[in-house]
């Protein structure tokens, strides 16, 4: 995990020098902004997010939000910057071809990161889509078959989203009247004591054939067992690598957080563990992220449920996020059994989506068809 936070700050600290170098190099910004004052600037918003931890860490909660929201923002902004000056250079060679309009081409690219940025902004407060699939799942009993499931995921409640949002979320997902919600991973960000006073607010979600939950990486940040409780104290199963029948016939299975158990050292067969010696029926497995498909579908799995990715949230994040997470979003086909990949209900970091909406998944479990030869 030390390792892990090591290459977060080095790769931060990297975006931050290249960028503000650049930034530097604009005419209109030379021109007005001391490069002492740049400086400043690019210490005080490279320590931002950090200084906002630490604040809520300590109960800081008047100078939380106001920081944590200028902080997260600039982790988009940054991104955007990064990306659209860096494609300037590569054009022009750092500056070698059109030597003359360079810097001003940079000013452009710097304005269109700011635009694009408030696009973010503005789809992010727009409410998830909901995306609707139809699922044959192997096992299903007749009288299973129409099943409807909601899944919530990357919800990142804390101090950005908070209990109004919850609310509305709440509200909405019980009127469409599921017979089954599952939760899969990331409902807390980074302090789960932000979350706990909204407990009553989780309590409303209902549906006949229960709330289910697994944990999220941000669980485990957040400190697992108190995140633990706070699902299970707001009346959701929380699936700990292990398997309950939700309904006859209708098994969901779920595993703590593969990526978190990377980054801690304790990968041990949890999908094995979770799907071992289930009863008959249809199974579903919950995974926050979208790893070892084959295996779930190699252990009977007939539906695989995971979030985290975002589908990078903003674009275009998406193609890196990829190279780690090739299951990026939507719904896929593995030996037989399906999986889908929510891009989140709410957002982590930045409160920004660009081009990546956020979504409620819903999905009409079937039984599957017999063919006759």
């Amino acid at each position: 995990m030390a390792w892990f936070l090591i290459r977060v700050l080095s790769i931060w600290g990297a975006l931050h020098l290249y960028v503000f170098w650049r930034l530097a190099s604009i005419p209109w910004i030379a021109d007005y902004v001391s490069p002492l004052v740049l400086t400043i600037a690019g210490v005080v918003l490279w320590s931002s997010y950090v200084v906002a931890r630490i604040l809520d860490e300590r109960g800081l909660q008047a100078l939380i939000w106001p920081v944590e929201y200028v902080a997260a923002n600039w982790v988009g902004l940054l991104f955007l910057l990064f990306w659209t000056l860096l494609a300037v250079d590569v054009v022009t060679l750092g500056g070698w071809l059109f030597h003359e309009q360079a810097p001003a081409i940079l000013g452009w690219a710097a304005a269109i990161a700011v635009l694009l940025s408030i696009v973010a902004l503005i789809q992010a407060i727009r409410p998830p889509v909901v995306t609707d699939y139809e699922v044959e799942l192997p096992g299903l009993p007749p009288e299973r078959d129409g099943t409807v499931l909601l899944q919530l995921s990357d919800l990142h409640l804390g101090n950005l989203l908070g209990r109004r949002w919850l609310k509305k979320l709440v509200d909405r997902v019980n009127r469409m009247k599921a017979d089954i919600i599952v939760i899969t991973g990331d409902l807390v960000d980074g302090n789960v004591g932000r979350v706990e006073p909204l407990r009553q607010v989780l309590e409303e979600l209902r549906a006949p054939f229960g709330v289910w939950a697994v944990t999220g990486n941000h669980e485990f940040y957040a400190g697992l067992e108190r995140s633990v409780r706070l699902l299970e104290n707001a009346g959701f199963q929380v699936l700990r690598d292990g398997h309950r029948q939700a309904a006859q016939g209708l098994i969901i299975a779920g595993v703590d957080d593969l990526t978190a158990r990377q980054q801690f050292g304790a990968e041990d067969h949890a999908i094995d563990k979770a799907m071992a010696n289930r009863p008959n029926g249809g199974t579903i497995l919950l995974s926050h992220s979208p790893w070892q498909a084959q295996k779930a579908a190699a252990t009977g799995a007939g539906l695989m449920l995971s979030g985290h990715t975002h589908k990078g949230q903003v674009w275009p994040f998406n193609y890196f996020v990829k190279m780690r997470y090739p299951l990026l979003a939507g719904r896929y086909q593995i030996n037989g059994m399906t999986a889908i990949v929510c891009r989140g209900t709410g957002t982590w970091g930045p409160r920004m989506r660009l081009w990546q909406p956020s979504e409620i998944v819903r999905i009409k479990l079937r039984t599957p068809k017999i063919s006759v030869n």
